[in-house]
């Protein structure tokens, strides 16, 4: 099987089901910053970082290939079966956060990216996350979306986000504390 297919040559492309959009609709850059986030995933499982937390983020990455095939199918006219969601994958999420909120020190200040490459990757990661999120809810005014979706990006960056302060304190790395000017 070819790579290539040619048929996208004029900037249109087939979603699930067979209807043909511009590679610019909200359901394609939907569905791509999705596939950017989990790039970014992948890049901090590269990193340095513990097993339970590879593990961990290996799973968050097959629920974004979930996300991905439910934003990529249209909802009217695919017969595909897709994989679902499920609300225990939300409430996973919230039981990892909690569990390493319980392992750091008391959050009283915004925190600025950066302290190492890994952590700034999780910042990156969870920046591309929010962005994915203000799409999905864009699209969501538009076309069907299942709830479950925008539920799980919003919990998601805020699982990087502390996954990010994890990091730093494992590394006994200062987090970098927003003290604005006044």
């Amino acid at each position: 099987m070819k790579i290539y297919t040619k048929t996208g040559d004029k900037g249109f492309t087939s979603l699930i089901g067979g209807t043909r959009v511009p590679k610019h609709h909200l359901r394609i850059e939907s569905y791509g910053t999705v596939d950017e986030l989990n790039s970014y995933i992948g890049l901090i499982r590269d990193q340095d970082i513990t097993l339970p937390d590879k593990d961990f983020l290996k799973e968050i990455q097959d629920r974004l290939f979930t996300i991905g095939s439910s934003l990529a199918a249209d909802p009217e006219k695919s017969k595909m079966a897709i994989p679902d969601l499920h609300p225990a994958d939300i409430e996973l999420l919230e039981k990892e956060m909690d569990a390493l909120n319980g392992q750091l020190p008391e959050l009283k200040h915004f925190i600025l990216p950066g302290g190492s490459s890994t952590i700034s990757y999780c910042h990156i990661a969870r920046c591309v996350c929010r962005r994915a999120e203000r799409l999905v809810v864009h699209l969501a005014q538009e076309s069907t979306v299942d709830d479950n979706v925008t539920i799980y990006l919003n919990r998601l960056s805020d699982y990087l986000f502390t996954l990010a302060r994890k990091l730093a304190n494992d590394r006994k790395i200062p987090e970098n504390q927003w003290i604005p000017r006044l």
